[in-house]
């Protein structure tokens, strides 16, 4: 899995604050950015995650190119509806010799891997046969969910921080977990103080938002806190 952050609003987390100022401030518009610190932008966005006013964060949005991941993540990242998608289109590539992700339980596995090798191997004949007799966009009904792919997604940091807490969770399925986590590590390094809070709920504020299905993480850190996380 390869992700990477190509672009991003400019100053993200001043333009955020800048959002937020007209929020609780009687500045005009045009004066949003006039005299703004970097001590300023500090304190708005702590005041944004602590009230969890985070419409102003829709103001910056990041966007990242990601490959070597499987339709089987896709399919669950376009659940993510406030976001913009463009993946590898398999009406238009040829997929004759397409590359596929092994989940690490098959692969830990002899039996399991070589399986999953042969049965790779017998689908890429099967759609190299097809491909000659129909077209390419029905040819590809015989691909498989491990078959992989590459896109680039467009997201408000709004609409981050929710994927953050959902997909970073340890119940998260472990190849949209690790993505999510890349991208974690990728928007930080840009608006550190915007993402300060980011992550599942867990770690970043201190409740779990599964309920039964906890995987006992807040609990065992409680427990190890002496009870205060």
């Amino acid at each position: 899995m390869k992700v990477t952050l190509v672009a991003y609003t400019p100053d993200p987390e001043r333009v955020v604050a800048a959002a937020a100022r007209l929020c609780y401030s009687p500045v005009g518009a045009a004066e949003l950015l006039e005299g703004l610190t970097d001590e300023e932008v500090g304190k708005f966005l702590d005041k944004l995650a602590e009230a969890g006013h985070d419409s102003p964060t829709e103001h910056a949005s990041f966007t990242f190119a990601v490959e070597g991941v499987s339709r089987a993540l896709t399919h669950q990242l376009v659940r993510h509806r406030i976001a913009s998608y463009s993946q590898q289109s398999q009406r238009y590539v040829r997929e004759d010799q397409f590359d596929y992700v092994m989940p690490p339980s098959i692969a830990a596995i002899p039996q399991a891997r070589d399986l999953f090798r042969r049965t790779m191997a017998d689908l890429r004949d099967a759609y190299s046969r097809l491909v000659e007799l129909v077209p390419r966009e029905d040819a590809r009904y015989v691909l498989p969910n491990a078959c992989e792919t590459k896109v680039v997604v467009t997201m408000n940091a709004r609409s981050l921080k929710n994927f953050f807490e959902l997909r970073c969770c340890t119940r998260a399925q472990w190849e949209i977990r690790q993505l999510a986590e890349a991208m974690l590590a990728e928007v930080r390094k840009v608006a550190p103080n915007l993402f300060r809070l980011a992550g599942p709920t867990c770690v970043a504020r201190g409740y779990c938002r599964e309920g039964r299905m906890t995987c006992g993480r807040l609990a065992k850190a409680k427990a190890e806190a002496g009870g205060e996380v």
